[in-house]
This record gives C-alpha cells, sequence and structure tokens, in this order.
C-alpha cells in the first residue's frame, strides 16, 4: 500500500508536478514520431504505435520513481496502462465521430485527453512528493 500522510512538502509537490509535465511534454511532443502519432490513431495497426508511445510514458514515469522512490518504480507500468488506456478511446471517440482539427468536437476531445493525463501526473507527483517528503 502506498502511504500518503497529510502533509506533504511544498517543494517537493512544486518539483513533483514540474518533473511530470516535463516528463509529459517529452513523451508526448518531442520523442512522439509522425509514425507514432498517426498510428496510434487508425482503426488498423494500431497497436505497436500506442505501445511504443505509452511504454515511453511508463519508462520515463518508472525513471522518476527510481529517482526518488525505487520502489515506486513499478507505478510506471500503472500510467502506460492508463496513458494507453486515455489515447487508445480517443482515438476510437475521433475516429466514431470523424473529427478533424477542423471541428470544435476534436479539440474538446483533445482537452479531455490532456486532462485526464494532467489528472494522471497529479495523482503520480502527490506519490511521488510523498515518498521524496518521507525520505
Amino acid at each position: 500500500m502506498i502511504d500518503i500522510p497529510d502533509q506533504i512538502s511544498t517543494a517537493w509537490i512544486a518539483a513533483a508536478m514540474a518533473a511530470f509535465l516535463v516528463k509529459h511534454f517529452l513523451a508526448d511532443f518531442v520523442f512522439q514520431t509522425d509514425w507514432i502519432a498517426m498510428g496510434k490513431e487508425r482503426q488498423e495497426g494500431w497497436l505497436l504505435p500506442l505501445v511504443i508511445h505509452a511504454g515511453l510514458h511508463g519508462l520515463l514515469t518508472a525513471l522518476l520513481f527510481s529517482i526518488v522512490a525505487p520502489p515506486l518504480a513499478w507505478l510506471g507500468i500503472a500510467d502506460a496502462l492508463v496513458h494507453g488506456t486515455i489515447d487508445r478511446m480517443k482515438g476510437i471517440a475521433a475516429r466514431r465521430q470523424a473529427l478533424t482539427p477542423s471541428k470544435t468536437g476534436f479539440w474538446w476531445l483533445l482537452g479531455a485527453d490532456q486532462t485526464l493525463h494532467h489528472l494522471t501526473h497529479l495523482v503520480l507527483a502527490v506519490i511521488l512528493a510523498a515518498a521524496g517528503s518521507a525520505g
């Protein structure tokens, strides 16, 4: 069980949130190739690009936890699974509704996708900050 104390250091929570924002930027934008971005959205042949993309998120999350709280590095697997699920659901919804950047629904869906990712990161950052505060 992961123990979250009633109080967490403000410095640790700020650092953890910043780390997850940087992690998200790197994995979702810097390291995501066109092949991954387009491939994970396809109706067929989506699995490998999605696994690579979500796996990178998980790897970077595991790296953050390995630095601060190595026993919690397994949370990288949880992050990969959650990230992959969110992205797959976004892809399915966009395709079913024929959403393109010229449609308002596309931007709402993208906003929902990014919000869910950031909420995931908020949870992970609290856990990372709690572990850092305890150490």
